[in-house]
């Protein structure tokens, strides 16, 4: 889009942008998201950014009606395969965070000085910039909704110190914390102070139609009892499963949400999840996680569009739209899954490490590949397992789809199908066409939600 295509999006408040790029206006040295539903500036007062962290480097503070930073991510992250694609997926999971900068550019192979100049000439801020956007917007959230302690806060949200906090949280939003928290929309009663235990509520955002109910079928019918379950009726199901995380482990529930599955015309929402952690430092991963598993990142529109053409799929796009490609919310074990089916369950009450307290059904979080290569280290399951635990095969937010289709390729016994399951889903590509199945080219870049529109309604088996 150009500046005055942009703008037309301002003005007509128009959703479908929220989160594709951010407006600032100089009058106020506020920023905002393309539906803000304040008075609309005039043209020649308003800039356009790419992301929050730029315009947020260049002086602006997050607009309080709109909040910008609240917005699904770029649907761009998703299906780029570049180098600065997979930088704002590894950003995203919080490796700035865990592993600075230097840790972002070796894990994409290039030199800190080459990501921050990519990362700037195209997104106008570099990778601490957008680290900090991030935290900042983890902050606000738990600020007002949760009565963690600030001190808490501080750590969760990735922050080095009271300090930093406090400064980043002036510099964005123009108020303290203590303000911050005041102003909460719809605060709810005062309780007892949130804890770990008894977990964080969050609102994952989403743009557009989404159709809760084709994605939570596919997670009842995966479940692996022991990590993961999935409980109550259609349109009112919650999914809760283990993650292993880096500073610890979690448990997260996600509710389908009545009428997520709204019309083309409904531009977009939420689906509520509550966390818990053993370490509030993994929040950011935790989220982005499961943002990738639930594909909220997605652009709905752009997708049921270019299928919608197509005569085969033009009245399955109309019956499901909003469609999603599920992802995975840990890649190494969804490759692991992949491979051995419903063989999954005997490796996690064998191998899978216990939960310090279980909840309900969930006692196990799933085995770690070093783990599975040192106690099953014959036939494909160790060669795979070998591969991730000594990084011949990267599945990680920032690795590179085609070499780690490669790596995968060259191990011995796993086939084109598991592969291609495996790149849609714990890579997250959105143009994977299994093969021997019947997707044209015209869908292209968006394969991945045709089979999963055909899967849904019979045409094709789920792998």
């Amino acid at each position: 889009m150009d500046e005055d295509s942009r703008y037309e999006a301002v003005r007509s408040r128009d959703g479908r942008f929220d989160g594709a790029f951010f407006f600032a206006v100089e009058t106020t040295g506020i920023y905002c998201r393309p539906s803000c539903p304040a008075v609309t500036p005039k043209r020649h007062n308003v800039r356009f950014f790419a992301t929050a962290a730029a315009a947020q480097g260049s002086g602006f503070r997050a607009c309080r009606r709109c909040r910008p930073d609240a917005v699904p991510g770029s649907a761009d992250w998703n299906a780029r395969a570049d180098v600065v694609g997979r930088a704002m997926r590894l950003i995203g999971d919080g490796v700035v965070d865990r592993e600075g900068v230097a840790g972002l550019a070796a894990r994409l192979g290039y030199s800190a000085r080459q990501v921050q100049r990519q990362l700037t000439a195209e997104l106008g801020a570099g990778p601490v910039a957008l680290a900090r956007a991030q935290r900042a917007h983890t902050a606000r959230v738990l600020l007002q909704t949760t009565d963690l302690p600030v001190t808490q806060i501080v750590f969760a949200s990735g922050f080095a110190s009271v300090r930093q906090f406090n400064d980043t949280i002036r510099a964005v939003y123009a108020s303290t914390p203590s303000e911050l928290r005041a102003a909460a929309p719809q605060r709810r009663p005062a309780r007892r102070a949130d804890t770990p235990s008894a977990g964080i509520p969050l609102r994952l955002a989403h743009r557009g139609p989404y159709h809760a109910g084709a994605v939570f079928d596919l997670l009842a019918r995966e479940a692996v009892p022991g990590i993961e379950e999935v409980s109550g009726v259609p349109g009112g199901r919650t999914y809760r499963r283990t993650l292993h995380l880096p500073y610890g482990t979690g448990i997260v529930a996600v509710d389908e949400r009545p009428g997520s599955s709204g019309s083309a015309r409904h531009r977009g929402g939420w689906l509520d999840a509550r966390l818990h952690l053993t370490d509030l430092r993994d929040l950011t991963t935790a989220v982005q996680r499961l943002r990738r598993l639930f594909d909220l990142d997605a652009d709905p529109y752009a997708v049921d569009e270019r299928l919608g053409a197509d005569p085969r799929l033009a009245p399955l796009v109309a019956a499901r739209p909003g469609l999603r490609s599920p992802g995975a919310a840990d890649p190494e074990e969804l490759a692991i899954r992949a491979l051995v089916g419903p063989a999954a369950e005997q490796l996690v009450q064998r191998y899978g490490k216990a939960l310090d307290v279980p909840c309900g059904t969930l006692t196990h979080v799933f085995p770690e590949p070093a783990v599975l290569a040192e106690a099953e280290p014959g036939g494909t399951l160790g060669a795979l397992t070998a591969a991730l635990a000594d990084g011949a095969v990267r599945l990680d937010p920032g690795a590179d789809r085609d070499d780690a289709q490669a790596a995968l390729l060259a191990l011995p016994g796993l086939d084109d199908a598991t592969v291609a399951a495996i790149r849609t889903r714990a890579l997250g590509d959105p143009d994977v066409a299994p093969p021997d199945t019947d997707v044209p080219d015209s869908c292209r870049p968006w394969r991945s939600y045709a089979v999963q529109h055909l899967c849904t309604a019979g045409e094709l088996e789920y792998r």
